[in-house]
Parts: C-alpha cells; structure tokens; sequence
C-alpha cells in the first residue's frame, strides 16, 4: 500500500498524488489519501512518520525556527498545516516529496 499524507490545496500534493495514482495502478497497489488537515496525525503516527522518514520534527516543520524538538513535535500536532508536504509512504519509508521526482526512488528501492 502507498500512502499520501495530502493536501488537495497544494500544488506539490496534487502533484505527487497523480504520480502515486499512476503507479498504484501501474502496479496494483492499494493507495490511501489521508487529507492531514482533515484528519490530524497523532503522537504514535507522528512518531511512525519520522521515523519512516528518519527525519527530526524540525524537518517536517515547513517554517523552521529555533524551537526544541519536542516543541516543533507539539506543533505539528495542533498546526498539522505547517508540516512538510507531500510526504509518500510505502512499506516501511516515507519521504517528503520536495521535490516530487523523490517519489520514483522512494517507490523503486
């Protein structure tokens, strides 16, 4: 299954969501749209997000500042609007889409 961490507002989100949509049907794949700011992360996924990511909570935060990293972890669960977008997710990786050619590789591994 591919996930897509989605913001239909967002022109990379579309974006990557056009190439998941091609290669989930390409390959027969389940894709899952999980419109984050409808639905927000919490704790346990935000942490399984990272570490899918291998990425700190500064990296998922899109306007960075000099915060802890529990601080921007906090943000992120009641701002889920300033996180990093798209973000892709297949079997045990996730990448942020930025750009969305990161998506192929993600998908290919």
């Amino acid at each position: 299954m591919i996930t897509i961490y989605h913001n239909p507002r967002c022109s990379k989100s579309r974006a990557a969501l056009e190439i998941a949509q091609q290669y989930a049907e390409q390959h027969q794949l389940a894709l899952q749209v999980v419109e984050y700011l409808k639905t927000p992360l919490n704790s346990a996924q935000l942490q399984t997000l990272q570490t899918q990511l291998g990425a700190q909570a500064s990296e998922l935060v899109r306007e960075h500042s000099d915060l802890t990293e529990e601080q921007q972890r906090q943000i992120l669960l009641e701002q889920p609007e300033l996180m990093q977008r798209p973000i892709i997710r297949f079997n045990d990786k996730a990448v942020i889409a930025r750009p969305t050619e990161l998506i192929h590789r993600l998908l290919t591994e």
